[in-house]
């Protein structure tokens, strides 16, 4: 009920405008009203948030909960797939490199034994020369050996050749026998690798015996 700003009232035969306390009044009422419009929208909108779709937020959390579950799965499956890969890649790295340590020891200990078989034999490395290795039609290294008899007397020659990579290790030796030279000639003979060698490999005198 509004009550109009001239209203008037007659108390005690005294009549009192009563124009401030009207406006007053009237203002109350509008905001009274004003929020419980704005209450009622904010009802109505919280209302359709939740029921639009049917969804609650609970229900929305959880199903959050269960994507991101199945995410961190994903991702720990394929952090736990590229070590297992990682692994088996070191592993086989691991293996090849071990069967190569194991060739080179094996025919370092052959041409020593050779060598030292030998009976009667003295030092002759100086007196042997090497041609340029290049790669054999079974596909191993092979490397030209030249050794000069340099006495009076024909002679024969055991030489140990050393093959290396391009950073100087030890990929492989052999022995070649290079016999009857006579005295003051050169005899020559082809050193072979005991394997196949890959990259740029290197030949180098690693002992020799004249005898």
């Amino acid at each position: 009920m509004r009550v109009p700003a001239s209203a008037s009232l007659t108390v005690s035969g005294t009549k009192r405008v009563w124009k401030k306390e009207a406006a007053d009044v009237s203002g109350r009422w509008w905001q009274r009203g004003t929020v419980a419009a704005g209450l009622a929208v904010a009802l109505g909108v919280g209302t359709a948030g939740c029921s639009n779709g049917g969804t609650s937020p609970a229900e929305v959390a959880s199903k959050a909960a269960s994507a991101g579950a199945k995410v961190t799965a994903a991702a720990s499956s394929a952090v736990a797939e590229a070590s297992r890969a990682v692994e088996s890649a070191g592993a086989k790295v691991t293996g090849a490199a071990s069967q190569a340590a194991s060739a080179v020891a094996s025919a370092t200990a052959a041409a020593d034994k050779k060598l030292q078989e030998i009976k009667g034999g003295v030092n002759a490395k100086g007196e042997v020369t090497l041609g340029k290795p290049v790669t054999a039609g079974d596909g191993r290294t092979s490397v030209e050996v030249t050794a000069r008899n340099t006495t009076d007397a024909s002679k024969s020659f055991a030489v140990q050749i050393n093959f290396r990579d391009s950073g100087g290790n030890l990929l492989d030796a052999s022995v070649v026998d290079i016999s009857d030279v006579a005295a003051g000639k050169s005899g020559q003979a082809t050193a072979l690798s005991n394997r196949k060698l890959t990259g740029a490999v290197t030949a180098e005198v690693g002992a020799a015996v004249r005898y």
